[in-house]
Formats: C-alpha cells, sequence, structure tokens
C-alpha cells in the first residue's frame, strides 16, 4: 500500500434514470464544495451517459490512458465552472465487460492509478455502474468503498435498487450500503427507506443505512439548463437546503479512511434531510 492517508471514496449506484443520477452527483458535489471540501468525481459508468458526458468531458483521456502510461494523470482531471474536479476511468467495454478486454496486469495498473488520484483529493464520488459478468467493480477501490444506492419512490425503483444491493451482498459479502431517495419528501422517503431497511434485514441479513433525502425541485431542473448546480443558481430552493444539508453531513461523517463510513464501521447513522 501506498503511505498517507487513506483516500476517502463513496461509489454510487443507482435505480433511477442516469440523468438524475448525474444531476445528484453534479449537485452533490458542488455542495461539498461549498462546504469548503476538495471533490473529484470519477466517471466509471463507462458510457456515453455518465456524469463526464453530462459536464461535457466524455472524449477526453481517461485513467486507463495513464495505466497504459500514455498520458499523466494530471491530464484527466478536469476542473469544472462548479468548483470540483472530473475525470473518467474508461470505456465499459475495456473494463467491466470481459476480462478478454482488460487483462490482469492491465487492471492492476488501473487499480493503482485510481489509488494515486483518490489519494490526492479530499472526497471521491464515483459515478459507477455494476459489471454485467464477473466482478462488480473494475477496479478494487470502488468495492471497498462506501457504496450508496440512489433510489426514488416508484415501485420499479425500489425493486432494482433491492435486486442491486441482493447482487452487491452476493459478490461482496455482507456489509452495510447507503440509501439515498431522490425526488421525494422526507415522510416518503422514510417510508421507502424503512420497508427496504426491513426487507434487507430480513431476507439478506444486510444492514442499510440512511443517507438522507433530496426532494423533487423544478429549481433542479433550471439550474441544470442554466448550466450550473442549484445551490450556485438558487440557493433558497428545498432542493439546495436538502443539499446542503447532506453534503455537510457527508463531510463530517465521512471519517479519512477506507470505507469509514459504512464498510469499516458499519456506524448506524441515520440521515434525514
Amino acid at each position: 500500500m501506498l503511505a498517507g492517508p487513506q483516500p476517502r471514496v463513496m461509489t454510487f449506484l443507482s435505480a433511477t434514470p442516469q440523468d438524475d443520477k448525474g444531476a445528484m452527483l453534479v449537485n452533490l458535489g458542488a455542495s461539498l464544495v461549498y462546504g469548503g471540501n476538495d471533490v473529484l468525481l470519477l466517471d466509471a459508468s463507462g458510457g456515453s451517459d455518465g456524469v463526464a458526458a453530462r459536464l461535457g468531458l466524455a472524449h477526453g483521456a481517461s485513467l486507463r490512458d495513464v495505466a497504459r502510461q500514455q498520458c499523466a494523470l494530471n491530464q484527466v482531471i478536469h476542473q469544472v465552472p462548479q468548483g470540483f474536479g472530473v475525470a473518467s476511468l474508461g470505456a465499459r467495454n475495456h473494463l467491466m465487460d470481459s476480462m478478454d478486454y482488460a487483462g490482469e496486469e492491465e487492471l492492476r495498473r488501473l487499480g493503482k492509478t485510481f489509488e494515486v488520484m483518490a489519494r490526492q483529493s479530499g472526497i471521491v464520488l464515483v459515478d459507477g455502474v455494476m459489471a454485467d459478468e464477473g466482478d462488480c467493480f473494475p477496479v478494487p477501490l470502488m468495492a471497498s468503498s462506501d457504496i450508496v444506492v440512489q433510489v426514488s419512490t416508484s415501485a420499479t425503483s425500489i425493486k432494482a435498487a433491492y435486486c442491486l444491493i441482493k447482487r452487491l451482498s452476493q459478490e461482496l459479502g455482507r456489509r452495510p450500503f447507503g440509501i439515498l431517495v431522490t425526488g421525494a419528501s422526507e415522510s416518503e422517503a422514510k417510508v421507502v427507506y424503512d420497508n427496504m431497511a426491513q426487507a434487507a434485514s430480513r431476507y439478506l441479513a444486510v444492514k442499510l443505512t440512511s443517507m438522507g433525502s433530496v426532494p423533487a425541485d423544478e429549481y433542479l431542473h433550471r439550474a441544470a439548463r442554466l448550466g450550473r448546480s442549484v445551490v450556485d443558481a438558487f440557493p433558497l430552493a428545498g432542493a439546495s437546503v436538502a443539499f446542503r444539508g447532506l453534503a455537510e453531513r457527508l463531510a463530517r461523517s465521512a471519517a479519512p479512511v477506507l470505507g469509514g463510513t459504512l464498510y469499516q464501521t458499519g456506524s448506524p447513522h441515520q440521515f434525514s434531510v
């Protein structure tokens, strides 16, 4: 292992449309920056609809290129007006679909490159997806990080989130997972979380942790059309208040050790926004 403090990494999976996930990550990242944190968003989705594409950075060099010694690390991290850095892991077909595309040695180098990048950042938010087969994630640090599943109030989203958690627990073993409910009032989010936590405990022996909620808010869409975060464009909007509160608690509770919030300690933080 490299010397120095462990990185603070949170991998986000979503049972909502990718656009909702991208909006959440951009606004959460901006809110963490607003609170004085150094933030990096890593697009590990490997597709054309990840957070890098949302920010117009989909076609640049990636961490895979750094691992192949085709460019330097500082060439793949781009600062955006929202105040955080953005980088991409690499195209999905090279990383996640088959070991034929990326051999073990390349994946090992990619994992080390990711670790170096994460150690240079304050908080890393990962736009993640699960592989269709094989290992859940392309690099070990994603699997050992705090993992948060975004879910909405729809039955389809709740079912998809439960299936994600079931597969994660089968692949990674029993460990806690965070739940973030978006597009929901506090009371709606509590119902969603309570039902999911009860089912996960009963049928999977898995503990879920509430990471809070963000309400549906037209100002989110207005800010996106302006190319800005909601906390910057409309600081008094309900979503802005929710994101600032969520960011404050995440920054305060995310211990500067690997997976300190959920994975290593299993701490039963109950967040509500």
